[in-house]
């Protein structure tokens, strides 16, 4: 090791690192505050002053179920290892800086680095000799060398690998989970050198009790757009068997479960769609990495199916209003669940909003009820009054324990989808609703 990593090494392994976290959101804050209680002294950046101003405070801005993040932030907070600025200048005597913000897709799902771009000037006018940056942020194959070095050692008039040194060590966390999952997920610490990867699983360590694998830059990269796009390849064959028992009138459900007992056999959940920050992009992160060097085929065709989703969940509320002699146009449809994902008020890229959009071009009056959502927590049965349809888009808590009878009253017309199968059918049928579950075909059950 260089004399700079070794000293960066020891005072790791003291927790004596100064440690900056660029970007509190879903991955920086939780970070942050699992580093603080880990022993180090952590300074979170943040354009938002709102966001600033409810951490320095103590409260988390992050809403939905999260166990023990509100407790522990409370407490590093108050014992003085963690404090959030939105001013770079506090990083100029980091050791190691984390850099935790959005990387999205724009329509053409070409990278948008405006956030990394950002944080990386900014950090380059700051950054000190020495220093380790980490970049945790999902990003394209290719992109610490094409985006984030030039950018640092541009701006800085330093040379990486010599000043300051790079990783990347991409996080591996969902809403709900995000204290747990940092906790129990194993990490892939790329590093430019073997040297640097060693220093970060030292780091890691204080936080992470699963493995920490060491290796290069390009394979951190490949490593978790690759897993991502795997999930998105197996969600959206899911999705597709569902539509095929639906056609021939089998039970998705079933079919899954017999499937699955086959060794080396697991076929997901299939549902009303795929969002968050994450799975939407990531495959298309991956497949920009190639460059237009590999003919790509099933990426594509994958998020295709996925994204299609809303637009099958609307087809089958049309049949139903076709098969009781009603027009869709001017009806009044609930959309229960606006955030991506159960328990959480996480709405990034939300198959309901795609949902309310086809629907909204159809002339049809949404009502939208979510009990996580500033706007939509409304209560589940006040949403139903009035409306011609009920359509179940996230598996929350709320709408598995909802009364059916007091639904069938509150409905106009009694018509059910569930998106996600949270419902039991032969119950909603004995409440006198039409119901018609994702995945389950019309012969299997009377609907």
């Amino acid at each position: 090791m260089t004399a700079n990593l070794q000293t960066l090494h020891q005072l790791v392994s003291i927790r004596q690192a100064k440690v900056g976290v660029v970007g509190l959101g879903y991955v920086g804050l939780p970070v942050a505050c699992m580093l603080a209680e880990a022993g180090f002294r952590v300074t979170g950046l943040d354009i938002k002053q709102e966001r600033i101003d409810m951490i320095n405070a103590g409260i988390s801005p992050v809403e939905g179920k999260e166990p023990g993040l509100a407790e522990l932030l409370e407490r590093v907070v108050q014992n003085g290892k963690l404090n959030a600025t939105t001013d770079f200048i506090t990083l100029s005597d980091a050791d190691i800086i984390l850099i935790d913000v959005e990387t999205p897709i724009d329509e053409n799902n070409i990278p948008q680095y405006r956030a990394l771009k950002a944080a990386c000037k900014s950090l380059s006018a700051v950054v000190r000799n020495g220093a380790l940056v980490i970049v945790e942020s999902t990003i394209a194959p290719g992109t610490m060398e094409r985006v984030v070095r030039p950018l640092l050692e541009e701006v800085s008039g330093k040379k990486s690998g010599q000043d300051f040194f790079l990783g990347a060590c991409p996080e591996r966390v969902m809403p709900g989970k995000l204290l747990a999952n940092l906790q129990s997920m194993s990490r892939v610490c790329g590093g430019d050198t073997p040297e640097v990867a060693e220093v970060m699983v030292n780091f890691y360590r204080h936080i992470v009790q699963a493995d920490l694998d060491q290796a290069d830059l390009i394979t951190a990269e490949l490593t978790k757009t690759a897993e991502n796009a795997y999930r998105d390849v197996n969600i959206a064959f899911a999705n597709e068997l569902a539509k095929i028992c639906q056609s021939v009138g089998a039970d998705f459900l079933k079919v899954r479960t017999l499937v699955n007992k086959s060794p080396g056999r697991n076929v997901l959940m299939a549902g009303a769609g795929v969002g968050g920050h994450c799975i939407p992009k990531d495959p298309w992160l991956l497949a920009y990495g190639a460059e237009g060097n590999v003919d790509l085929r099933l990426i594509p065709a994958a998020r295709y199916v996925n994204d299609s989703m809303p637009e099958h969940l609307v087809s089958i509320l049309e049949n139903a209003f076709a098969g009781l002699g009603k027009p869709l146009e001017g009806s009044k449809i609930a959309v229960l669940g606006y955030a991506y994902l159960e328990e959480s008020d996480d709405i990034r890229n939300s198959p309901s909003e795609t949902l309310v959009n086809l629907l909204d071009a159809k002339n049809v009056e949404v009502v939208v009820q979510d009990p996580y959502v500033h706007g939509y927590q409304q209560s589940v049965l006040d949403s139903l009054e009035g409306c011609d349809a009920a359509i179940v888009m996230v598996a929350h808590q709320a709408y598995r324990e909802f009364d059916l009878n007091d639904a069938k009253v509150r409905l106009r017309t009694p018509i059910l989808i569930d998106g996600r199968r949270v419902i039991d059918p032969q119950k909603a049928v004995d409440a006198g609703l039409h119901y018609f579950g994702l995945g389950l075909g019309s012969t299997s059950k009377e609907r």
